[in-house]
């Protein structure tokens, strides 16, 4: 299958089907995958089929890149909807994360006062308190939890470093901000097994944990793009809505993309 990978540290502004029109900041390498998760439908990839010793742009190097692309966008007349930190890993792993997202509020405030900031992360480093700190200051911290079933995540997520579930329930739930939850739902097979988490015996202990979170909005969505594993399809609409559903009752605001 194909990969994508992003430049860095600054890419687009592309379309996102959840954020609109989207300035991407990847504080990873380009062309090279540095992730704590190894998901099998990873837009990017296996971890060990890229070169993952490049090295990481600087915050100097993101701040100059970002600068010079707001004035840009500024004298072209494109305004973006959202600062989005993402790309070819988890972005809260680079070690000034929290002094980058200082940065970004700063130059946003200045060229583009009305976009929003957002993080994509899988979760993994909210051990850190500095990365605690800075997902506090920006105003759509994107958290994944694609299950709370342990075997799972290990098959599917597939964590490169010892990884605990409840751990990082707990955290989510004493989380300065509520966050925003991500799930990538889907169906098919991975090495011979089910990997479908639309059916209720994923999904409602899912919610369960989610009244315990307390997130301020559920995003779930689907495939969109080749995945480095085959077998994997796309969760059908009539799933997404059913989960949807159960969602709404229990008072959630919830953002579907198919």
């Amino acid at each position: 299958m194909a990969c994508i990978f992003f430049p860095s540290p600054i890419f687009g502004p592309i379309h996102s089907r959840r954020l609109g029109t989207s300035l991407g900041i990847n504080l990873l390498p380009a062309e090279a995958k540095v992730c704590s998760f190894d998901c099998v439908y990873c837009e990017c990839g296996f971890n060990k089929d890229h070169d993952a010793k490049r090295k990481l742009p600087t915050r100097e190097e993101v701040r100059t890149a970002l600068e010079k692309k707001l004035i840009y966008l500024q004298k072209t007349g494109v305004v973006p909807d959202v600062f989005t930190f993402a790309g070819n890993g988890e972005p809260t792993s680079h070690p000034d994360f929290d002094l980058i997202i200082d940065d970004t509020i700063e130059l946003r405030d200045r060229y583009f006062p009305n976009a929003k900031i957002s993080v994509l992360s899988n979760s993994t480093f909210l051990a850190r308190e500095k990365v605690v700190k800075a997902l506090a200051k920006v105003d759509n911290p994107i958290m994944k939890l694609d299950t709370v079933n342990a075997d799972y995540i290990k098959r599917i997520d597939r964590p490169n470093a010892k990884y605990d579930v409840k751990g990082v329930i707990e955290k989510l739930k004493n989380m300065t901000v509520r966050p925003i939850i991500q799930t990538m739902f889907m169906k098919g097979e991975f090495e011979g097994q089910s990997v479908d988490n639309t059916t209720d015996e994923f999904v409602d202990p899912w919610i369960d944990v989610l009244e315990e979170i307390k997130p301020r909005e559920v995003m779930i969505y689907t495939l969109d793009r080749d995945t480095p594993a085959a077998g994997l399809k796309k969760a059908d609409k009539e799933s997404l809505c059913k989960i949807r559903d159960k969602l709404e009752r229990r008072g959630y605001r919830v953002m579907v993309s198919v």
